[in-house]
């Protein structure tokens, strides 16, 4: 195989390490909530029921912020049922994913979690069959500390302090067919100003995030984040971006490739969002919040929901098991949002738990790390500082999706403080190794640090079980060596990798 070439340079700077980059997801779907982080009774809760078990391991993947509490559910979402005395909370169906509500984890109880994660909530408001009443509601009871109806009544629920959320997105995937609420972008354009207009007179130091097309495959992917902005440009700071990827029909060399079509869907939202921006003349830039992206087998029978008169609570849907081509292709789209930092303000692996998860548990049992996990806690660990422009000058091989395609990609970061550079890398290819060097001579680094590699080249169908999450795990990437500011390394076949300098 061609020798990839890399050179790293901290003169040439993308922008900074976000650490929002590193957020995540919790909606009530499935089991994310419910036996997943919330399990009154399991021997790890806390007193709230909190499962302790999942709390640290969250800590370790190193999330920064939450999105809640959707996605689908918030199109349908009554935030006043998820509040004050738990025996008082109605059941309520839930049409995105056709199940039962208990609301027995609410807006307070995610708020209280959100506290003993450590991360940063990311609230999510109901445009599809709420607006604009309910959405003053819901941030008057979150953020006026006391004196009015709704701020008293959270004090009374417990909650003494305001929650100050800073993030609120308006509303979710509103242009897909398939949402409650379902509206075009001239009238959810509209509307996303209307309700963003009236937030910041009661909090001015909101970010607001107005909805992006679904996926780039909607046919009005492009026109819709044109329009949207057009109406909505002055009043919002983000537009959201999503997307999931899987491996299909057994084109392996196009999952492998994934990331190719989010740093293409990157530039298109980019290019439009500033075409709005051309033709208002203004000076602000919107920035993207890619505020849903994983690796999702939407096809498979654990993603189908239940119909009819089925309308169980917290029943085990999109519960996928990731292999090791999942995990590099999830790394790989960490490289790409780090690549595009300089736009890419803010992003949420999709989901958090149980639900296309990196982890999973079992009721009344054990929390385990899928194979995802890996690649996503050593870059929300390692990145730090500065996203660096790197050349990558390597081989490619033809895909069925995206035609010739690089067979390595790979982005660094530099921490000037601690004089540390991680490189972040994958190889593409299916079945040989990839020899990298690396000219660091800029950097001024005088050693190899840690040096990590996730592969199977005997398995990449391997996946994680509750009997099992260890057999496959980041492991030493061997023959790594640095001597006069140059660095060569062998990439294993399929493989994401982690090395760190200093």
């Amino acid at each position: 195989m061609t020798t990839t070439r890399i050179t790293v340079d901290p003169a040439f700077v993308v922008g900074p390490v976000r650490r929002r980059t590193f957020g995540s997801f919790v909606e009530h779907l499935g089991r994310c909530v419910y036996t997943g982080i919330y399990e009154p009774g399991h021997e790890s809760a806390d007193e709230q029921g909190f499962r302790q078990d999942v709390l640290e391991l969250v800590r370790e993947l190193g999330v920064s912020t939450i999105r809640y509490p959707g996605g689908n559910f918030v199109s349908g979402f009554r935030w006043e049922d998820s509040v004050g005395p738990v025996e008082q909370r109605p059941r309520r169906l839930d049409l995105a994913w056709h199940s039962t509500e208990p609301n027995t984890f609410g807006l307070d109880e995610f708020m209280s979690w959100c506290g003993k994660a450590d991360v940063e909530p990311m609230m999510a408001i109901n445009l599809g069959t709420r607006g604009l009443e309910e959405a003053l509601d819901i941030l008057e009871y979150c953020n006026v500390p006391s004196g009015t109806k709704l701020s008293e009544e959270r004090i009374s629920n417990g909650a003494v302090e305001p929650h100050r959320i800073r993030m609120w997105c308006l509303g979710n995937e509103m242009d897909g067919p398939w949402q409650v609420g379902h509206k075009s972008a001239e009238e959810y354009g509209r509307e996303a100003a209307k309700v963003a207009r009236a937030m910041r007179m009661v909090d001015s130091n909101l970010e607001l995030v107005a909805c992006g097309s679904s996926n780039s495959e909607m046919p009005t992917f492009g026109e819709w984040e044109r329009v949207v902005l057009s109406e909505a440009y002055d009043e919002v700071d983000l537009i959201s971006a999503h997307v999931y990827y899987f491996e299909e029909n057994g084109d392996l060399g196009s999952f492998l490739a994934s990331a190719v079509n989010m740093d293409n869907f990157i530039d298109g939202v980019v290019a439009t969002a500033d075409s709005v921006r051309t033709a208002q003349k203004k000076d602000k830039r919107i920035n993207i919040s890619f505020d849903e992206w994983n690796v999702w087998y939407q096809k498979r029978v654990e993603s189908k929901v239940p119909e009819g008169d089925d309308w169980p609570v917290a029943p085990r849907l999109l519960e996928d098991l990731y292999n090791v081509a999942d995990a590099v292709v999830v790394g790989n789209l960490l490289i790409s949002l780090l690549r595009h930092t300089d736009r890419v303000h803010a992003a949420s692996l999709a989901q958090l738990v149980n639900v296309i998860a990196p982890i999973m548990t079992e009721p009344g049992g054990p929390a385990w790390k899928q194979t995802t996990f890996h690649p996503f806690a050593l870059t929300s660990r390692y990145a730090r500082g500065n996203v660096l422009t790197i050349p990558v000058q390597t081989g490619s091989y033809h895909t069925e999706k995206y035609g010739e395609v690089p067979l390595v990609d790979a982005v660094a970061t530099h921490d000037e403080e601690a004089g540390e550079v991680a490189l972040f890398l994958v190889n593409r290819s299916i079945a040989e190794s990839a020899p990298v060097e690396v000219d660091l001579k800029a950097a001024g680094v005088t050693s190899v640090l840690e040096a990590v590699e996730l592969s199977n080249p005997d398995d990449h169908e391997w996946h994680a079980t509750q009997e099992d999450s260890t057999s496959v795990a980041p492991k030493e990437l061997t023959g790594v060596e640095l001597a006069d500011g140059h660095l060569s390394a062998a990439l294993p076949p399929m493989s994401w990798a982690m090395i760190r300098l200093g």
